[in-house]
């Protein structure tokens, strides 16, 4: 009887090199290459994050902790020995009527911030459509945003000066008392509010003119042919397409009008009761040799201003937006 063998599997067969199971063998390798493809899909992102990962660290958060920090001492700036007091220096800030009456004067900043969102929101609107010059009036509202705040206060303290330029312009329409609107004391907050408005009224036109125009055309188009007149365009179009950023922008209001300082710090230097809590702080640091105590003033600012936007999202939660 012939006897008969099965035939031997291709992998059970020894290949060129002598191996006897050739997949095997090759298998370890396609395992490790993804091992490593897996590795660097992980590793790439942070490689690209690394240097503003350090920067923002070195610059941000590494100086925060030092502020926390020094909030507890009684350190003057100067002495190389940082005397740890607990919470004496958030004591005092709560207890000493000074550091809190100057954010009654954040409450002009707060109203003149309405005031600026409501007429860069109404410029962004009537130049997102075709309007005559509207490229001229695009650069010259936001011109004001681009010069530097310290050349701003100047001007404006020539502007506001006895017998300056507004002056002036009014003894032109026969207005022959004004007021001295950086001296006088009732009227001086409402002076810088209102230089702060002609400021920053540039960063919120642009923010809500990117956002309008980001809608998508035919919107508007069908809303035309509904018989919608402009007013209703902008109820039910514009503002619901850009809802997340008027959040931001009132967001930024909030802030802003809290550290308000290089403006009433320029023209008046606190003076006539225009002297803000930040000008306060800087004050009690650089003047007084207060480090311990302003870094305590400055903590406490920071964390008014992260409840306050806690509260906002809070209030008017960031819901998703569909025009479609």
């Amino acid at each position: 009887m012939t006897s008969t063998t099965s035939p031997s599997s291709p992998a059970d067969t020894p290949d060129a090199n002598g191996a006897g199971d050739g997949s095997a063998a090759a298998s370890p390798r396609p395992t490790a290459l993804r091992k490593r493809r897996k590795w660097g899909r992980w590793v790439q992102p942070w490689l690209y994050l690394a240097a503003p990962l350090v920067l923002l660290i070195t610059f941000t958060y590494v100086p925060v902790g030092n502020m926390i920090w020094y909030s507890f001492t009684s350190w003057d700036g100067l002495d190389p020995v940082k005397e740890f007091i607990g919470l004496d220096n958030y004591i005092k800030a709560f207890t000493d009527p000074r550091y809190w009456q100057v954010f009654a004067v954040s409450l002009y900043y707060f109203a003149a911030s309405f005031v600026q969102l409501a007429l860069a929101l109404y410029f962004a609107t009537m130049l997102s459509f075709r309007t005559r010059f509207r490229n001229f009036f695009k650069g010259v509202l936001f011109f004001p945003y681009l010069l530097n705040g310290v050349a701003i206060g100047f001007v404006f303290l020539y502007l506001f000066q006895p017998g300056g330029t507004l002056d002036s312009l009014l003894g032109v329409f026969g207005v022959s008392e004004t007021p001295f609107w950086l001296g006088d004391p009732d009227i001086a907050n409402i002076s810088l509010a209102a230089t702060s408005i002609w400021r920053y009224m540039g960063l919120n036109f642009v923010l809500f003119l990117g956002a309008i125009q980001s809608i998508p055309h035919e919107l508007y188009e069908a809303a035309e042919l509904d018989g919608a007149n402009s007013w209703q365009q902008f109820r039910y179009i514009i503002a619901p397409g850009i809802k997340r950023i008027i959040g931001l922008s009132f967001i930024l209001a909030i802030a802003g009008s809290l550290s308000v300082f290089e403006i009433p710090y320029i023209m008046t230097g606190g003076a006539n009761g225009t002297s803000t809590f930040v000008i306060q702080t800087v004050q009690t640091a650089f003047v007084f040799r207060g480090i311990g105590l302003a870094s305590a003033l400055a903590v406490i600012l920071l964390v008014i201003v992260l409840l306050t936007t806690w509260l906002q999202r809070r209030i008017v939660p960031d819901e998703k937006v569909s025009l479609s």
